[in-house]
């Protein structure tokens, strides 16, 4: 089946760009992003994603308002056309790649009666981090392989939340988030049928923003500590004045596209001290060991809990690239204080987080899904909270 894009000389197989390289049904393209203000005063996340083999396209919209966190999930059919990134009321759009991306929520009657409307614009204030592929298999199985690029931006624009409206950052980089691009092939969907292990994952990520650079950490572990990913950068900051004005968009690409911009790690390291009976840290310390470079340690204080089920991950009925209906669209809420943080969908968060690398103080936001044992910090069982173990 052809595209339009077929006119441009980008293939990278023989077939048309519509075919995927992959027939795995796990195979997805994603946008992700978030937003937040350092003192938690706001925060939102976004979340479109493709899987061209169970033609499916969803979306996600959340942000957390009086420690209530509010959902907005559609879904619907995609049986071609992958560049219509919009899903019900939800839209991602690029404006120019690499530089700036526009996110609109709702907009048409329909739409406004689920209370969430927003208006969007993402700018970038960094290089963009191309992470090292991720490959990991279990036994014959290929669980992952996929490659993601990560971006800190400042946001400007407004939400709507049940007719309050909030607006978001401008120029001055108020609010500050981070996004990222991921495809290839992992975990979505319906599971494959057969025989399953025990599930096991350990996932730390920590993007953090500071006033004049921006850092990244990322590991995955085995049980047993062992790292079978782990990449990291520190970059510096971007005039984000510099993109607002759109004089020469292919020179500020190739600025955000160089590199030299990214002092890479090599050997990516860990210290978890854990909330008591919880999966979710109570401190962070992250070492990135650079070649030839002083080494990047950052702490982080968390502030304030995202719960990643509401864009979807681990969510039980609006999985990523789940089939439910075309269209399908509805909104809930999450009480933050009430999550059970030994439930299979309350473990994966993200914790807004203050930074701490040397004498700088910035942002971060720090991702954490520890499924199933993880033996240097003492978890058992598949969700079990902590005793008071650390890493």
């Amino acid at each position: 089946m052809l595209h339009g894009f077929d006119d441009y000389p980008i293939h990278q197989t023989p077939a048309p760009l519509l075919h995927p390289v992959t027939d795995s049904p796990n195979a997805y393209d994603r946008f992700f992003f978030n937003g937040y203000r350092a003192d938690g005063s706001v925060f939102f996340a976004v979340a479109l994603g493709v899987y061209p083999n169970r033609r499916v396209m969803d979306a996600a919209f959340s942000v957390i308002r009086d420690g209530v966190q509010h959902n907005l999930r559609a879904t619907r059919s995609c049986l071609s056309d992958r560049t219509r990134t919009q899903v019900g009321p939800i839209a991602v759009e690029i404006m120019e790649p690499m530089l700036s991306h526009r996110i609109t929520v709702g907009g048409s009657a329909q739409d406004e009666d689920h209370g969430i409307r927003a208006e969007l614009t993402w700018t970038s204030i960094s290089a963009a981090i191309e992470e090292p592929r991720f490959t990991h298999a279990t036994g014959t199985v290929v669980r992952f392989d996929y490659t993601r690029l990560t971006q800190f931006g400042s946001w400007s624009g407004w939400i709507e939340l049940d007719g309050e409206r909030i607006e978001i950052g401008g120029p001055d980089g108020a609010v500050v988030g981070c996004r990222d691009r991921s495809w290839g092939i992992r975990s979505v969907g319906a599971p494959i049928p057969g025989p399953a292990g025990a599930p096991q994952f350990f996932w730390i990520w920590a993007p953090s923003v500071f006033d004049d650079a921006c850092t990244h950490f990322a590991l995955n572990q085995e049980a047993d500590g062992r790292a079978w990913h782990q990449s990291g950068a520190a970059t510096p900051r971007l005039d984000v004045s510099r993109v607002l004005r759109g004089e020469d968009a292919e020179a500020d690409r190739a600025v955000v596209l160089d590199p030299s911009r990214v002092h890479r790690g090599n050997l990516a390291e860990v210290e978890i001290s854990w909330q008591p009976g919880t999966r979710w840290a109570e401190k962070i310390t992250t070492r990135l060991h650079r070649w030839e470079a002083p080494t990047v340690e950052v702490t982080y204080e968390p502030i304030l809990r995202f719960q990643m089920s509401g864009i979807g991950y681990m969510h039980p009925e609006w999985g990523h690239g789940m089939w439910r209906q075309d269209l399908d669209v509805t909104r809930d809420q999450i009480v933050l204080d009430e999550v059970d943080p030994e439930s299979i969908t309350g473990i994966h968060i993200q914790a807004l987080s203050v930074a701490r690398w040397g004498d700088r103080v910035g942002v971060s936001t720090v991702e954490q899904l520890v499924l199933g044992p993880h033996v240097p910090t003492g978890l058992t069982g598949v969700v079990t909270g902590s005793a008071g173990a650390g890493l």
